[in-house]
Formats: structure tokens, C-alpha cells, sequence
């Protein structure tokens, strides 16, 4: 079809995997020197778990039409339906849910094993939209306006594979006091799915959950400077609809079969709003640079699945202000003295930096368990009228701590405290990075590259995790480093740890 592209196709994906977690854990809670010296841990704990193979099967398909309309205007459509059923068990050892009304604790029982979690939904319709926009042509001044707006489906997977540390595919027994070594008998549990259910918790679904989705848009204009600059203005938001939120409820005074149920249904939304702006010059003269600034505002009512009441405020990853900038240069001399050329040529220099406000602290005080529910969460804290915020000294890390007295705690259920969700900030990383490379030509097609690398080449000191229990002994302080506090990397390679130097040998061929 003249100035039309249209594809359509269908994603299948079938991911089979294996659960190999030990067969016995065994820990132990120590918190004198006297309990050392007469052996008697104040609490051992031994968790076993059997082997699983949960499959997700995901599935969608999908058609997409590129409309070229004129010489200056691009039109892009799509649409999506995403099929993502609750995964089976490749042996038929899946995780045990539950039947009955969630509200009415007395009609639960154990479903059979093998039930489905929750019903497929069948109407995930995704629809996408972008338009392109040619402005203005002048080489040089070229003006590009670009918009997009889509819906994006989850899968909902990571909830539906946490039953594998639940009932029937595990078991837990604390022992209080303990003296070590375990004995064998201690060491020997078995998961059971014998009622009374209060060996494991029992991870269970609403039956009509919904994938949740996000609804996506953004406008940018995008601004030649010259033939090899251009700058670009962006707005990006997105709307997450349908969330999935977990409670943790404990039964027991409701239902004696039941002690921990953690429930997963829909119903929080979250909203992220910002504004960016894309400096970016390309390779000229061996000179490349790009810098960006966001300002941005993260919305939500729980960004994670602690135990905390849900409360609409700002995100655990809400950053309002981080800047971005990165250089590269490569020696482009080229003289007439060999023994010069030499010396020049193939020295590189790269350089990263950052800087960002912290991330917020969302401080909570002691656990709460609501009568008539069972869910149990932490309690909000309230502010104590006339007294600090902050004290302020060389003897807490980054020269701050949040003031103790300047809250209390709130015991009563359901009441939240005056103190905002994620209200507070925790310190802001500034962090220079830098290498330096040298290319030797060895032969016509072999070379060796050499590489320094220095993380936080100005050893800047950044603070990351900062306690926010009321009632611990280091409330409102810093107690580790950023790089110690992000999760998924090593602290050796993550951001915010202290100066390392990195040399690497290349030989390219």
C-alpha cells in the first residue's frame, strides 16, 4: 500500500524455570555477649524448600501500520493484545492458593494444588499512537516535533512465582531459645499442607485479577544547533492503572486453620510526571558530549511490598532533580614528526558525572496488627509540635540525622500519623567518574588497548540507606553508603561508593 508499512506478527513465549533453592537454611539471632557465652541464641530459625519448575507462558498479538502522510509527517499505529494466563508447574508441584471469600476469614479453605491462581483475562487491548513532524527544514536549523501516547500491559509473574516459599513447598520452624548446633530432628521438617496452615504462609489471588497496565505519553521538540549539535526539550508521563498490591493478613483469631495469608489484588494507581532536556553533540574533531537534565515527580500509594499501610504519596524512587553529563575525546593528531605522532596519537579520555537529590525516607514506627482484618502493617509516625527536624553534627555521617524527639508513634489501627508518606530526603550523590585510554597499533590488524578507569575519581563521600524505624537506636541516620544500599550490583562497580581504580588490557583483533 503506497506510503503505508504495515506489519503484524504474533510473540509467544513459553520460560521454563527451575527452582533450586538449598533443601535447609538454617540462622540464628544473637544479641548479647551472654548469649554466646552460654550458648543460648535468643532465636534459630530453620526454613526448607522444595524444588519447583513454574512455566509462564505469554502471548500476544499484534499490527502496526508506519504512515509516511507527507514528506514532513510520519504517522504511527498499533495495536497489542497481550494474553499472560497464571503459570503452571511442569511436574504438577505448583503453589497451593486458596477458596473462599477473602472477606469472610470463616469460608476459606486450601484449594487443591494445581487450581489456577486467577482467571485469564482475555481483553488486554493495547493500542500505541506517534506522530513525527518535520518543523522546519534549514540545514542546521532543523526543527523535529515529536508526540506519542500507548498502553503497556505487565505480566504479573514476579507475584504469581513468590508461592513458592508458601505453603506445601516449604516449612519454617523457630526455635526460641536455642542452643547450637541444631540437632538433627530440628533440621528435619517436612512442608505439610495439614491443617493448621501455620507453618508457611499461604500466598493466594483475588480470582478476577487483572493484568495491570500503564498508560504512556510524551511531547518532545527536538532543535539543530548547527550541523553536529542539537538540543531537545521532552515531556514523559505515565499513569499506572489496576497495580497489584499484596496484604499481609494474619487469620488466626479469624479463621484456626489460618495464620499468614499474603493477598494479591488490583487497585493502586501511580503517577509519574517530568520534564527533560538532551544536550548532545556528535563526533567532531574527536569530540563527543551529552548532557541532560530531569526534573521529575513520582506518585504512588506503596512502591513496594513491605509490610506498610498504603498511602498515596510520593514514590520510593521519586528523584525531583538529576543531572547527567558524559564527554569523550580521542586524539585526532596528526602531525609531521613520527616520534610525536607516536607519542599523541591514540589517547582517549572519557568522562561521567552525575549529580541528583536523595531519595526519599519514609519513616514508620511500631507493627500494627488490625483487629477485625488481621492485615498487619507498619504504623505511621506524628510530628512533635516545637521540636527539630534535624540535628546537625560531625558525629552523624553527612553531618545530619533526623531528630527522635521530633516524632512519635502511632499505635492505634488505621490511623496513619500526620508525618507524610516519603516526606523526607536522604542525602544527594554527586559522583565524577573518568578513564583514560591508550590504543598501540601492533600490526595492519592487531591492537592493544589499555584502560584506567577511576569510580568517584574525587573520593566525594555519599550517603545512602537511612533508618526510618522510630523506634531503633539509629533512627534518621545514615547507617550505610549509597553503593551499599542499591540493590543487583556489587558494591565494588555500583554508584556511590568510595574512589576504586580499574586497569584493563584489550587486544582486538
Amino acid at each position: 500500500m503506497r506510503n503505508h508499512r504495515i506489519k503484524a506478527g504474533i510473540d509467544y513465549r513459553r520460560i521454563k524455570s527451575s527452582l533450586n533453592a538449598p533443601s535447609v537454611e538454617a540462622e540464628v539471632i544473637i544479641e548479647s555477649l551472654q548469649a554466646i557465652q552460654t550458648n543460648a541464641a535468643e532465636e534459630g530459625d530453620v526454613i526448607t524448600a522444595a524444588p519447583g519448575t513454574p512455566i509462564y507462558h505469554e502471548s500476544s498479538l499484534f499490527v502496526q501500520d508506519e504512515w509516511h502522510v507527507s514528506k514532513r509527517v510520519s504517522l504511527s499505529a498499533g495495536l497489542r493484545w497481550d494474553v499472560n494466563p497464571a503459570p503452571t508447574d511442569a511436574h504438577g508441584q505448583g503453589p497451593y492458593t486458596i477458596e473462599g471469600d477473602i472477606n469472610d476469614p470463616q469460608s476459606l479453605t486450601l484449594a487443591p494444588r494445581g487450581k489456577s491462581l486467577w482467571r485469564t483475562s482475555w481483553h488486554n487491548l493495547a493500542p500505541r499512537l506517534g506522530l513525527a513532524w518535520i518543523a522546519r527544514q534549514d540545514p542546521g536549523h532543523e526543527t523535529v516535533f515529536r508526540t506519542g501516547v500507548g498502553v503497556f500491559y505487565d505480566t504479573g509473574n514476579e507475584y504469581a512465582s513468590s508461592g513458592y516459599h508458601g505453603i506445601g513447598t516449604g516449612a519454617l520452624a523457630i526455635y526460641t531459645p536455642i542452643s547450637l548446633p541444631f540437632t538433627a530432628s530440628q533440621l528435619n521438617l517436612t512442608p505439610s499442607t495439614a491443617p493448621p496452615y501455620t507453618g508457611a504462609s499461604i500466598y493466594a489471588f483475588a480470582p478476577n485479577l487483572q493484568l495491570p497496565y500503564t498508560l504512556e505519553w510524551n511531547v518532545s521538540v527536538e532543535q539543530a544547533l548547527g550541523k553536529d549539535q542539537s538540543l531537545t526539550l521532552s515531556y514523559v508521563g505515565a499513569s499506572g492503572q489496576r497495580l497489584l498490591e499484596q496484604q499481609e493478613l494474619q487469620l488466626e483469631s479469624l479463621n484456626p486453620n489460618f495464620g499468614t495469608v499474603i493477598y494479591t489484588k488490583n487497585g493502586l494507581p501511580s503517577n509519574y510526571q517530568s520534564l527533560q532536556t538532551k544536550f548532545q553533540r556528535t563526533v567532531t574533531h574527536g569530540l563527543q558530549a551529552i548532557g541532560s537534565y530531569t526534573w521529575s515527580h513520582s506518585i504512588d500509594s506503596g512502591s513496594s511490598n513491605g509490610l506498610l499501610a498504603y498511602r498515596r504519596g510520593n514514590s520510593d524512587f521519586d528523584l525531583r532533580s538529576q543531572f547527567t553529563g558524559g564527554l569523550l575525546w580521542q586524539s585526532q593528531y596528526r602531525g609531521t614528526s613520527r616520534m610525536l605522532n607516536t607519542l599523541v596519537q591514540g589517547w582517549g579520555l572519557d568522562g561521567h558525572f552525575i549529580a541528583r537529590t536523595g531519595l526519599p525516607v519514609n519513616l514508620f514506627g511500631e507493627t500494627i496488627t488490625d483487629p477485625g482484618t488481621g492485615q498487619q502493617y507498619y504504623g505511621g509516625v506524628n510530628f512533635s509540635p516545637g521540636v527539630p527536624t534535624y540535628l546537625y553534627g560531625p558525629a552523624y555521617p553527612g553531618g545530619r540525622r533526623l531528630n527522635p524527639n521530633a516524632f512519635t508513634v502511632v499505635t492505634e489501627p488505621g490511623q496513619n500519623g500526620d508525618v507524610p508518606r516519603n516526606f523526607f530526603r536522604a542525602f544527594n550523590c554527586v559522583q565524577l567518574d573518568t578513564a583514560v585510554t591508550r590504543t598501540f597499533a601492533l600490526h595492519e590488524t592487531l591492537k592493544l588497548e589499555f584502560r584506567a578507569e577511576a569510580f568517584n575519581v574525587l573520593n566525594h563521600p555519599i550517603f545512602g540507606y537511612v533508618n526510618p524505624i522510630l523506634t531503633n537506636s539509629t533512627f534518621g541516620e545514615a547507617t550505610q553508603t549509597l553503593n551499599e544500599s542499591l540493590p543487583r550490583v556489587s558494591p565494588l562497580f555500583q554508584q556511590g561508593g568510595p574512589r576504586s581504580l580499574q586497569f584493563a588490557l584489550k587486544l582486538l583483533f
